[in-house]
Parts: structure tokens; C-alpha cells; sequence
């Protein structure tokens, strides 16, 4: 028997409303702020994530799905901000009145080993904005993601932010950080050396306990918590404490908080749930100024951020699949066309047995999927009204064929 494969997994009929729910949620809650959406392909050129991502990233060195076609290098996408970005590009959305406001929805896939809330192919759902360099955006992007988590039923929710500052100050804060971990290196796992080299901010991002034990050595930590961000991009860092305090966003300074991909600069975040286990962030983002230009735009500053739908739909109520509102009972299938049709014209849904079996097997399919059963047997047609029955109270009555619909409620 062929499966599906590992890493990925079949949204079933049961699901689907629950997924459905996530969605609605957020294409409200973006278009109240005025986000309009934005769908790109699966997959694109594998040097846009390269350039995008980063290749010192493990998204790149380790988890892409890459494949040659007609000696070109296509790969699935493992983010969709590199994707948007493109389009952004490629539109020629720099031209129209600024900030430009996306958000998005669909799968993302990683080679990674598959856990609780992170498949192979998972989903995200997010939002980009372009063409405002103000702290005020960074704090909308934060305020817009908290909303969203809060509108699925989300509340207890742990915001971390940081600042990584501007070229400059990421520069100083890059040499101060292999200065002081050199002496450590030997101790420090294979990926954190590669890092080292290539991009010595994202050793702080990992997650091997004995390198997080060096991380709290005395002098490392002088490191991490000193200060190495300049005048202009405290004040814009102090301008979104700000803002989410006006907000009543409650939020923590985490120095530690880099962000693993390499576009990010000045505000980074994310959001944890306290009701996950170890994997418990559900939101991640920040600032990304230079990735625009460095993709062959023109300078455009921009904030996003994205989230995990795998992970948000282990956390949120589910909800229930939708029952028909009306199921047909009839033996007379030309007959029972013609009032389905009524029915779903109305805006009700509307569902009948197309074997037009007998009376008592389609009233028992009728209760399973169904709140109302509408019979039009032999009496009925004969003497041109419909029988309704309320299959959640069982009150049922005898109406004329052209006054039903005002009857179901």
C-alpha cells in the first residue's frame, strides 16, 4: 500500500474545518489593518534563497528540496518571504504608494526530521511590509501577529524582542562575539564552528545544551548583553518598547534572540505559547532592510513575520465539520434536483441520497450529516407541499412547496 509520505501529512474532511477557521481568521484580521494577499509558486530559482536566506543557514546547507531541471536549479520553498520579496521585485510594487502590505498563506517545505507541530511539508501564514523604515512598523507587525494568535484563542503568550542594530553595529557585535568565543571554539558543536566563520551572530541561536552552557559563562554574557547598538538604532529600538507598551503588548528583552536567518537587522521577535513543549515558538520575524536590494530591488526597508500553521492548529479549539443544512428525502431523484437546487440558490446547503433508497435509511443518513431533513414523499408531491423536520428537536411540520425556505432558520 502506498503512503504518504514521511514529513508530510493528509488534512482530512475532520481537520479541514479547523484549517478553514485559521484561515478565515487571518485573512479578517490582515484586511482589517489592510494587508492584501499575495500567492506565489512552490517553488523558485534556488539562488533566490541562497542570496535571500543566507548560506551559512541550515535552511540552506541542509534542508532544501533541490532539483535540476533543464540545467537550471529549482528548489521547493523553505520561506516564502524570499518568494515575496521576488514578486515585490519583479511587479514593480516599489512604484505604488508606500507601505506595501502583504500577507500570505500555503505550504513551505524543509528536509528536517519530522516532530510534533514540524513536518517535511508544513504551512505558514504571514505578513510583509515594504517601504517604511519607521519603529511604528515594526510595532504593527508585532501588534498584527498578536491579534491574529489572540482572534484563534491564544492568549497566554510570551513576546521576545531584541535588537540586532544596523551593518555597523552588527559588525562590532560580530567581532566581539568570536573574540570572546574563540578560547571555545573547540568546545562548541560543529554547526556553531561553521557559523563562527560565516555568521557568528547565529551561534547564539543554538540549541546543543553544552553550547548553551559556554553562552553563560561570565565573560560571554558581558558580550551578548553589552550594548554595541548605535544612537540611532537605540532610539528606534526604544520607539517599538514604546509603542507595544501603548499597545498593552507585554514583551521581554531577550539578547540572545537572533533569528536564524541572515536577512534580519535592527527589531527581531517571537512569540511562544506556554502550552508547547520544547518546540513552543509559533511566531518568529523582524526587520529586514537590505533584502530587497540585495535580491536586485531598489532600497527598500522592510518588517514581516511568519508562523507555523501545524503548530497554531495543535494549539487552537477545533472545530466541528459542518453539518448540511438541509437533507432531501424523496424517491423521486428529478423531483429532489429541483429542490436541492432551490435550496443551494438560497445560500443553504443542501445534500440527498442518490441511491433514493428507502425512507427510513435516508432519515437515518439524514440525522448523521444534516439539520433539517426536508421529505418529498408520494403525500407530499400529490398534494405539492414539503415536510420539515428539525432532526436536532424533532419538531416536524407540513408546508406549502413554495414557503419552505422561510421556515428554516
Amino acid at each position: 500500500m502506498i503512503q504518504a509520505q514521511k514529513g508530510t501529512k493528509d488534512i482530512l474532511p475532520s481537520e479541514a474545518a479547523t484549517w478553514q477557521r485559521m484561515e478565515d481568521i487571518a485573512r479578517r484580521v490582515f484586511s482589517l489593518a489592510n494587508f492584501q494577499e499575495i500567492r506565489t509558486p512552490v517553488f523558485e530559482a534556488t539562488e533566490l534563497f541562497a542570496r535571500g536566506v543566507g548560506d551559512s543557514t541550515d535552511i540552506v546547507n541542509k534542508e532544501m528540496y533541490t532539483f535540476e531541471k533543464s540545467e537550471r536549479s529549482l528548489t521547493l520553498r523553505p520561506e516564502n518571504t524570499a518568494g515575496v520579496v521576488r514578486a515585490f521585485i519583479e511587479h514593480g510594487f516599489s512604484r505604488l504608494p508606500q507601505p506595501v502590505k502583504l500577507w500570505y498563506k500555503g505550504p513551505m517545505f524543509r528536509y528536517e526530521r519530522p516532530q510534533a507541530g514540524r513536518q517535511r511539508q508544513f504551512h505558514q501564514v504571514g505578513v510583509e511590509m515594504f517601504g517604511s523604515q519607521e519603529p511604528s512598523a515594526d510595532a504593527e507587525a508585532i501588534n498584527l501577529a498578536v491579534k491574529y494568535l489572540n482572534e484563534l484563542g491564544l492568549n497566554d503568550l510570551e513576546i521576545e524582542i531584541n535588537s540586532l542594530g544596523c551593518p555597523e553595529c552588527r559588525k562590532k557585535y560580530r567581532e566581539a562575539i568570536k573574540e570572546v568565543l574563540k578560547p571555545y571554539l573547540k568546545d562548541l558543536c560543529e554547526d556553531c564552528n561553521f557559523r563562527y566563520e560565516k555568521n557568528p551572530l547565529r551561534i547564539l541561536d543554538c540549541k546543543v545544551e553544552s553550547c548553551k552552557e559556554i553562552f553563560e559563562k561570565e565573560e560571554v554574557q558581558k558580550v551578548i548583553l553589552g550594548d554595541f547598538i548605535c544612537e540611532d538604532c537605540k532610539s528606534h529600538f526604544d520607539k517599538v518598547k514604546e509603542y507595544l507598551t501603548a499597545l498593552n503588548i507585554p514583551y521581554r528583552v531577550n539578547k540572545l534572540l537572533v533569528r536564524g536567518l541572515d536577512y534580519y537587522n535592527r527589531t527581531v521577535f517571537e512569540i511562544k505559547s506556554n502550552n508547547l513543549g520544547s518546540q513552543n515558538a509559533v511566531c518568529g520575524g523582524g526587520r529586514y532592510d537590505s533584502l530587497v536590494e540585495t535580491l536586485g530591488g531598489p532600497s527598500t526597508p522592510a518588517v514581516g513575520w511568519a508562523m507555523g500553521m501545524e503548530r497554531l492548529y495543535s494549539l487552537i479549539e477545533k472545530s466541528e465539520t459542518q453539518k448540511a443544512d438541509v437533507f432531501v428525502i424523496s424517491e423521486n431523484i428529478a423531483e429532489t434536483f429541483k429542490i436541492v437546487d432551490e435550496i443551494r440558490a438560497s445560500g443553504l446547503s443542501a445534500d440527498f441520497d442518490y441511491a433514493a433508497r428507502k425512507f427510513k435509511k435516508q432519515l437515518e443518513k439524514a440525522s448523521k450529516s444534516a439539520k433539517y431533513a426536508l421529505i418529498l414523499m408520494d403525500d407530499e408531491l400529490n398534494t405539492n407541499t414539503v415536510t420539515l423536520k428539525n432532526l436536532e428537536t424533532s419538531e416536524q411540520i407540513n408546508v406549502p412547496r413554495n414557503s419552505y425556505l422561510e421556515k428554516i432558520v
